[in-house]
């Protein structure tokens, strides 16, 4: 009996050894940047917005692919969506004088304030199995020091259309580099209200009467959008958006970032981010990471897109589709 309670001691012991042996080889292999496919699950998609937006911007993607079996879902920053500030001044009839100058609760918000936010509904999202973290425009900027912060939790990160830090620290770095020249982002700031270094915010009057508000929208946003449609887009932005994210920094880093494989949705057709400064971010992003390079998908859509045109519901389908 004392041999038999022996043997199966040792079984337990070397069984135990086998098990520890095996988490430490899984570990070893993740934290050596190998693909661990070993979780089937379906993957979850989380989209970071822009900015003066929010989630709703990609609900009808959001949508689409839940109606195809998929799992998606956005997040609100902080300050947006349902906690998005409209200044009493911002209302019909505008008070212009006093929307130059009245507070915002946004002023408070920095980048880390977003990447919070964000690492905590990944975190949730992750329980369920793998997540694909994307991005757009400025979230972008989000997606990267998420990246940086909880490489271990993504399973690929997504860009679409979306600044990618890499060589130089910021967006506003970017704003200055010749892949940005034709950019038609010199037609913002005549619709900005008051000075961002006072108010703490970049506030944008969407509401203007200003027929150039309009035409400029357009013309930098949503090239081939109908009347109609450039009217809705217009009331979906907020006034307000944290003026500190375009000088924080949002270089992603080879170690962690770096890591993540990765996919870049070029959209042929913005105005405010360029072609060829898109095409820049996936340049610097593969000479950072030689082994681990860019998946390029193409899409012709201005900076707005819609998020729910077919060609784009059918990228996200294809990288939430467990092989």
């Amino acid at each position: 009996m004392i041999q038999k309670s022996r043997r199966d001691v040792l079984r337990g012991a070397a069984a135990v050894s086998g098990g520890l042996a095996g988490a430490w080889a899984g570990q070893s292999a993740a934290m050596a940047g190998v693909d661990d496919r070993r979780d089937r699950r379906a993957p979850t998609l989380v989209f970071v917005h822009g900015t003066h937006s929010s989630m709703s911007f990609a609900t009808g993607l959001f949508t689409e692919l839940t109606l195809r079996g998929h799992r998606a879902i956005g997040v609100d920053l902080p300050g947006h969506g349902d906690e998005a500030f409209f200044p009493r001044s911002y209302q019909a009839p505008q008070d212009l004088a006093t929307l130059a100058v009245e507070p915002s609760p946004l002023a408070g918000f920095t980048i880390d304030d977003y990447v919070e936010r964000v690492v905590d509904v990944v975190r949730r999202a992750r329980r369920r199995g793998p997540v694909i973290l994307a991005g757009a425009s400025q979230g972008g900027v989000t997606v990267s020091r998420v990246g940086n912060a909880i490489p271990e939790l993504l399973d690929r990160v997504v860009y679409v259309s979306a600044y990618c830090c890499v060589d130089l620290p910021n967006m506003v770095a970017y704003l200055e580099t010749p892949e940005n020249s034709e950019s038609l982002v010199h037609l913002m700031p005549a619709m900005t209200v008051g000075d961002p270094a006072v108010l703490g915010v970049t506030r944008i009057n969407w509401r203007s009467a200003d027929p150039s508000v309009f035409d400029g929208v357009r013309e930098c946003l949503a090239g081939g959008f109908s009347d109609a449609a450039v009217s809705r887009l217009l009331n979906m932005f907020q006034p307000d958006e944290t003026a500190s994210i375009p000088m924080a920094d949002g270089r992603g880093k080879a170690h962690s970032w770096g890591s993540i494989p990765r996919t870049y949705v070029r959209f042929s057709r913005d105005r405010l981010i360029p072609l060829a400064l898109q095409d820049r971010f996936i340049a610097e992003a593969d000479r950072l990471t030689p082994g681990n390079p860019t998946d390029v998908r193409t899409v012709a859509a201005p900076h707005v897109g819609p998020f729910d045109r077919p060609e784009l519901v059918k990228i996200f389908e294809d990288l939430l589709t467990v092989r």
